[in-house]
């Protein structure tokens, strides 16, 4: 027993003294476990900080609109949803083209580049000389990207790849965007039918430029007014009326692009005929984008192609010095048959980034326009904070004057967005009457119209011969058009180009790409 209990009080003093020295021990590092806790807790804190501080996002993007204030409630509510900075240069709609081309030349691209045309030959030999970041493997099977995965158009992202690699993600936008335009109540008061055919239209237009039809004693209304030759962005709606967007073969198998189509050849005829008759004005091949869209909302021109959302607001600027203004959309049939509808893919152009930027910030790139291609960010963009930038009215979204100013194409240009079938169509500023009926007014145009064969498929030789021919290509269209050349002169000259040996080398290779794309 005594043993035992000598054993056990060895037991219990070497516990004390095993407990003393752990004691001492801890004591010694001292506070060192302590420091060491706090380290660790600092450096926590640190690293939740610095995920939760704002991520500056440079972007060049289009302005549409005027220069916003990037301080204003819907920036600022933006900014704070995305939790980024925003650092943005605007670039006026009618100069994107030539300013991004010498920023492609340059080499000194931005971080994200916004281009509304993922077409351009400039773009797509940027992207395949490695200026831009491959997105393929960051997306991978979009299991990271859910918004991505779900909410765009159908082939989105077929139509921003090149070489079968993903370049950029897309500026989403509808289907049903563009409505070539016209002033019904002027068709009204001269007893005008509405158009149903091109002829009709052009014949329309004649009689309108030959009247007073705004009451101001002069004959001085225009016809149809567009930027560029011939009337951009109507110029292929119009060549989709005259068949262009059916695929057109030469005798070699090779698909033969739009523009220099015989279809294009009798659509520049028509212009001719157009310009000739006054409905399409003189001075048509030096307007620019922001003069024609003032010269629609002030009642001084008669039809016009643009965003169908445009109408209840240009409609409203009309009354003011027109009461009775009424701008309705056209569904034209060309001289086959073919409707005069030039229907989106669903992706206006994309966004794509730098290959200059470090890879880890690729992903906190990727992580912000994951976010603005959600639901939220999309509603948010159509019709801003409710209170502020738009009320509800039976049940639908209205813009209030603050909304109409900060609301707009421009600010939604810092994002993917979400998919919309009706998103261009809708005006955010008008009633739901008015939207409705305008829904009614186009309801057609996805199921009748087409989409140009050569969107999404690309030929390298095309994109290294056709910047050699287009200056000159323009200046021939404007010749025909005014009448410094015959049609034939100017058919000779077409039939020229599609003979070239590398033009045909270029229609054999989108025609293999088309039979991909398409499956057909």
């Amino acid at each position: 027993m005594r043993k035992s209990r000598i054993n056990g009080g060895s037991a219990g003093l070497c516990c004390v003294l095993a407990l003393t020295m752990l004691a001492a021990c801890s004591n010694a590092e001292g506070g060192g476990g302590s420091k060491n806790g706090g380290t660790d807790a600092a450096a926590k804190t640190e690293t939740k900080a610095e995920q939760e501080k704002p991520l500056t996002v440079k972007i060049f993007a289009g302005l549409y609109n005027d220069a916003p204030d990037m301080n204003n409630a819907y920036w600022t509510e933006w900014q704070k949803r995305t939790n980024t900075k925003l650092e943005i240069e605007w670039v006026p709609s009618g100069d994107i083209d030539t300013k991004m081309d010498l920023v492609l030349a340059s080499g000194d691209l931005p971080e994200i580049l916004s281009s509304p045309d993922a077409s351009r030959p400039s773009l797509i030999n940027a992207a395949k000389n490695g200026a831009f970041w491959d997105l393929t493997p960051f997306l991978g099977d979009f299991k990271d990207y859910p918004n991505l995965k779900n909410n765009l158009a159908k082939d989105a992202l077929k139509y921003l790849s090149v070489d079968g690699k993903i370049y950029a993600l897309p500026r989403s936008r509808s289907r049903v965007d563009l409505g070539l335009k016209i002033r019904k109540d002027w068709l009204d008061k001269l007893n005008i039918p509405v158009p149903q055919t091109l002829d009709e239209y052009a014949a329309a237009l004649k009689k309108i430029v030959d009247s007073d039809v705004d009451g101001n004693g002069k004959k001085d209304t225009l016809g149809i007014i567009g930027q560029g030759v011939v009337v951009d962005d109507g110029t292929f709606l119009f060549g989709a009326g005259f068949g262009a967007y059916n695929p057109t073969y030469n005798e070699e198998g090779g698909m033969i692009e739009t523009r220099l189509t015989p279809q294009w050849d009798d659509m520049i005829a028509y212009f001719r005929q157009m310009y000739a008759d006054g409905g399409l004005p003189k001075e048509f091949a030096v307007m620019k984008r922001t003069q024609n869209e003032e010269l629609f909302r002030t009642g001084k021109a008669a039809s016009y192609t643009n965003s169908i959302w445009w109408d209840d607001e240009w409609e409203k600027e009309n009354r003011k010095t027109q009461p009775d203004a009424k701008i309705v959309n056209l569904l034209l049939k060309g001289p086959k048959g073919d409707v005069a509808l030039d229907l989106q893919t669903g992706v206006s152009g994309g966004y794509y980034i730098s290959k200059k930027v470090p890879e880890a910030r690729v992903k906190q790139l990727l992580k912000y326009l994951e976010f603005t291609a959600s639901q939220e960010m999309t509603d948010f963009a159509y019709y801003g904070i409710e209170g502020i930038h738009h009320k509800v009215v039976d049940g639908q979204k209205v813009l209030t004057e603050q909304g109409v100013k900060e609301v707009n194409v421009t600010s939604k240009g810092a994002g993917v967005l979400a998919y919309s079938k009706w998103g261009k169509v809708i005006s955010a500023s008008g009633s739901k009457a008015f939207n409705d009926a305008k829904m009614k007014e186009v309801e057609k145009f996805d199921e009748l119209g087409k989409v140009n064969p050569f969107k999404g498929i690309i030929s390298a030789t095309w994109l290294n011969t056709w910047p050699k021919y287009e200056s000159e290509w323009k200046t021939m269209e404007a010749k025909a058009i005014v009448g410094q050349i015959s049609m034939e002169e100017y058919k000779a000259y077409t039939a020229k180009l599609r003979n070239l040996p590398e033009m045909k080398k270029a229609f054999k290779e989108f025609a293999d790409a088309y039979k991909i794309f398409s499956g057909k």
